[in-house]
């Protein structure tokens, strides 16, 4: 089970670029492009906040889960 950013379908739907995005979010482009591409292990709240208030969504329309096949034995949720 993995955790995806759905930045770039957020970016698509407002017609909006990743420079854009990340010079309202107050972050680089470059750490734009690591959500994006979910190259990020962990995303701070404040920076999940700020990504809301710029794209007009909720923390839900951003994060999608993703199940990759069964766990493997003995792992804890």
């Amino acid at each position: 089970m993995a955790i995806r950013v759905a930045i770039d379908v957020m970016l698509a739907e407002r017609q909006m670029s990743v420079g854009e995005l990340a010079q309202k979010v107050g972050i680089t482009p470059a750490n734009i492009s690591i959500l994006k591409n979910n190259h990020a292990r962990a995303i701070r709240f404040s920076t999940l906040e700020a990504l809301c208030q710029a794209l007009d969504c909720e923390p839900g329309d951003l994060l999608r889960r993703e199940n990759h096949g069964p766990t493997t034995a003995g792992a804890q949720n």
